[in-house]
């Protein structure tokens, strides 16, 4: 019976010494979490025995358990890299089968889809209608972007300026672009059409005999659109005429190459006439050409989004995180990839950062959370328990001899 129990400690210190090289080995895997071996005796119960004079029949190895415990964030300056901090898994798909995953090191496949090293597809919720957030009963593979972003047509020109309060009439009538001398000041900005060409509008502003009355002419490539608008100030130097919002509907005006009619709208609210100086604070618009794609940003909320040479920045998705009520439950598969079972209780999902999910860090990766002290230590006491236990044989052996060899 003694060589079965030390056999039994054997194979127990065998199984840990194996847990432990395979820690060892994947010390330096990305997302890897270690293991641990967990043991139990072996109890021989008989109907009638005693249990206060009953032996132990040695151990069994009862459990490789899972140590979820958080690794190291390794930041490597690469976009589609990401880590996770705090709770949860990235959700992949595997040729239709669902897999969980806490190595983030992604990258796009010759399709532009978003892949692990395996060639296992990263989910996220992909964007509502209209851009307003995300759908997060819906899941979709991370697809980036091959074409260009789209332009979008300028509807809106914001124009902030001060007017002198002591200009006067311009010397020359009626109003020339070519001739500075028929208008006081002007400014100008690139506006866009809805095929992305850019135009140039440019604006003229004319004081009028009249106390604090100006007039404001519009051109765009050198046409003239519609006709002068009349801006009055009050002795105050605010806005008066257009009436607050200070807004103007210019007439549409179509540019050569096929393009929609521009439909423009001026909102001068932030005019004033202060002073002896012209000043422009403000001369936004609303519009934008086609942009190539520059580069791709995860933010800690797991939104990734793609930017254009534009300006435009496009959300693509959401990334899918999923937890489970016990992660130790969850089948291991290789491939730094779990499947969900039975006992590991019922996928949930969310986006990072909600509920109890933890956040996305983008260009980094979460490194094993494997201590190499620590296995050392781990590996140096089931060596001598290994050895302790093969003394056992020995020792059982001499005993044995001993009584075979009475006379």
């Amino acid at each position: 019976m003694s060589f079965r129990i030390s056999l039994s400690g054997m194979n127990a210190a065998s199984a840990d010494l194996n847990v432990t090289a395979n820690n060892i080995a994947n010390a330096n895997t990305t997302g890897f979490k270690q293991s641990r071996a967990e043991f139990g005796d072996v109890f021989a119960l008989s109907p009638y025995g005693l249990s206060r004079n009953a032996i132990g029949a040695g151990v069994r190895l009862e459990k490789v358990a899972q140590q979820f415990g958080q690794g190291n964030t390794d930041f490597t300056g690469k976009a589609l890299d990401m880590a996770i901090s705090g709770q949860g898994f990235f959700t992949l798909s595997a040729n239709g089968a669902t897999v969980y995953s806490r190595a983030g090191n992604f990258g796009p496949d010759q399709d532009g889809y978003v892949v692990n090293p395996a060639g296992q597809r990263l989910q996220v919720f992909l964007p509502n209608a209209g851009g307003n957030g995300f759908d997060t009963g819906r899941m979709g593979d991370l697809r980036l972007s091959k074409g260009d972003s789209p332009p979008l047509a300028t509807t809106e020109v914001e124009v902030g300026t001060n007017l002198p309060g002591n200009a006067t009439a311009p010397t020359l009538t009626p109003f020339d672009p070519n001739e500075p001398l028929s208008y006081n000041h002007t400014t100008s900005l690139t506006v866009y059409d809805s095929l992305g060409a850019p135009h140039t509008q440019s604006l003229y502003f004319i004081k009028t005999a009249n106390p604090n009355e100006w007039q404001l002419q519009t051109q765009i490539d050198g046409t003239t659109v519609g006709t002068a608008q009349t801006l009055q100030y009050s002795s105050n130097g605010d806005l008066v005429t257009p009436a607050v919002p200070g807004r103007i509907t210019l007439p549409a005006h179509t540019p050569p190459g096929g393009a929609a009619p521009m439909a423009l709208t001026l909102d001068i609210g932030a005019s004033t006439q202060y002073g002896k100086a012209f000043g422009v604070s403000e001369l936004v618009q609303d519009g934008y050409t086609t942009g190539r794609l520059t580069g791709i940003e995860v933010s800690p909320e797991g939104v990734v989004n793609a930017r254009y040479t534009n300006g435009v920045s496009t959300p693509l998705g959401q990334v899918a995180m999923t937890t489970f009520d016990n992660p130790q439950g969850l089948q291991p598969l290789g491939d730094n990839g779990w499947a969900e079972t039975f006992e590991s209780g019922q996928a949930r999902r969310g986006g990072a950062g909600t509920s109890e999910f933890g956040l996305v860090q983008g260009g980094a990766l979460e490194a094993s959370n494997v201590d190499l002290t620590e296995q050392l230590v781990n590996m140096i006491t089931a060596q001598r328990n290994f050895q302790a236990n093969s003394q056992m044989i020995s020792t059982q052996d001499q005993i044995t001899q001993t009584v075979i060899n009475i006379r």
